[in-house]
């Protein structure tokens, strides 16, 4: 099974210019390509009996080297595959745009998730260095995993820090696991499992919240773009780094709690997108990440020979008494305790969905 590693750098400021560099590149690339399919679809749409061939990945990259290199000789100091990555990631996007599953590509700016992709021959040095094509050698904080042949790394900024990532081939963990649990994903408590057991999210954005504006409001008078204003920004993001960090690393516990302690998790398919509409909830639910919840549940089941049971969005899990199975009507969200009218059985909400959720499958 195919799994990302991802690990921060060790860099002196020669290596940081390099890869600010293959950022720059990168993200020219994309925006240039960007731009020239923007102008072949609106050429389309008005003049449709004249229409143009909408190009693949690769004849974006015949046109940039036949029309863009040459008057731009700094690209020639990079890695050519960075420039490819970012035309293949495009055609990727663009893809995906038709077919309805997310909207059109947009536009990369300087300094907001820098990134970019390198292929060729990746080795491991040693337990703390991998070499990357045309950068050369690059030190880590963390060992390395010792894998064979790497095909492609992708190197990241992340406020004033720099990562890389690979994918490894790990072994599947069959724990024989054969209890099934159900999952109640919440706003007041991250998850409430149907053994009675509650998770208490981080609520990591509502702890620096007043942090997190006082620098803003800090920065507000700054000049754009001058060392004052750079220095509040760093600061800025250091922050919002630091609130996901903190908001990634309960998931990730809670997640590998369950996948390797149960043998089947059962979770609704939540309508995030849609709960997110409700403004006075949305800080909440963004705050608590309930898509990250899914999406690690999704390769840790996977990881550790467990299952995934995905129950309808309609289902009735808070309104279904868990002890007699009379399901209510009507059952407001600022009820946080369900009372059965039928066997006048008494219980906490989200415990009572997570049990209906177990039951579900069960």
């Amino acid at each position: 099974m195919l799994l990302g590693f991802k690990t921060e750098l060790k860099l002196n400021n020669l290596q940081r210019t390099v890869l600010l560099k293959h950022c720059g590149v990168s993200r020219h690339a994309w925006n240039w390509g960007l731009a020239l399919t923007r102008a072949i679809l609106e050429h389309n749409s008005t003049l449709p009996e004249n229409k143009l061939k909408f190009p693949t990945a690769i004849d974006l990259h015949k046109y940039l080297v036949a029309l863009v290199k040459p008057e731009n000789p700094w690209y020639y100091e990079c890695s050519k595959s960075a420039p490819q990555s970012a035309l293949r990631d495009l055609s990727t996007a663009w893809k995906r745009c038709f077919k309805k599953i997310s909207g059109q590509p947009k536009f990369k700016r300087k300094g907001k998730n820098d990134s970019f992709t390198l292929e060729g021959n990746c080795k491991l040095k040693d337990n703390f260095t991998i070499q990357v094509p045309r950068i050369g050698k690059l030190k880590t904080y963390e060992r390395l995993p010792q894998i064979g042949k790497i095909k492609s790394v992708t190197i990241s900024q992340q406020a004033d820090r720099w990562f890389i990532s690979f994918k490894i081939d790990t072994q599947i963990q069959e724990l024989g696991n054969t209890t099934v649990v159900g999952v109640d994903l919440g706003v007041k408590a991250l998850a409430t499992l149907s053994t009675g057991e509650v998770i208490e999210g981080a609520k990591s954005y509502r702890t620096f919240k007043k942090k997190l504006s006082r620098l803003q409001w800090l920065n507000r008078n700054k000049i754009i773009g001058s060392k004052n204003w750079r220095k509040a920004q760093l600061k800025i993001a250091r922050l919002h780094k630091k609130i996901a960090n903190i908001r990634k690393d309960t998931i990730h516990k809670l997640t590998s709690l369950l996948a390797k302690n149960h043998g089947t998790i059962v979770i609704e398919d939540l309508n995030v997108s849609g709960m997110m509409k409700n403004h006075k909830l949305a800080l909440s639910i963004s705050d608590m990440g309930f898509y990250e919840v899914r999406r690690q549940l999704e390769y840790k089941c996977k990881l550790y020979g467990s299952k995934l049971v995905v129950v309808d969005r309609w289902f009735p899990s808070s309104k279904t008494c868990s002890n007699c199975g009379h399901k209510k009507e009507m059952l407001s969200l600022s009820e946080r305790v369900f009372d059965c009218e039928n066997c006048n059985f008494t219980i906490d909400r989200d415990l009572n969905a997570a049990i209906n959720l177990c039951k579900a499958v069960s």
